[in-house]
């Protein structure tokens, strides 16, 4: 269900200023966005798991706070970065 150390450093190097740059709100809302593809395939073959049901739920609650940080400094940035992600909004 969670990514690998190297996935997390992959995006990191695409999504960051530097390479060690993990804090920054662009990295975070890809690292939640690859987390959350990972736990909804999971929960498509286990449908009962309701406490992951529940995380899932709060990562995403998290990534939008985030997307609406991003969106409130630079609306252009958001919308590149939703482009990149694939996100619907």
């Amino acid at each position: 269900m969670s990514i690998t150390n190297e996935r997390k450093a992959e995006l990191i190097k695409e999504f960051g200023n530097t390479a060690q740059d993990s804090g920054s709100a662009t990295v975070q809302i890809a690292i939640l966005s690859e987390r959350i593809r990972n736990l909804t395939e999971h929960l498509k073959t286990h449908k009962k798991d309701f406490g992951s049901r529940r995380g899932l739920l709060s990562m995403v609650g998290q990534r939008r706070n985030l997307l609406d940080y991003i969106k409130a400094g630079d609306v252009a940035k958001y919308k590149a970065l939703i482009e990149r992600l694939g996100l619907r909004r």
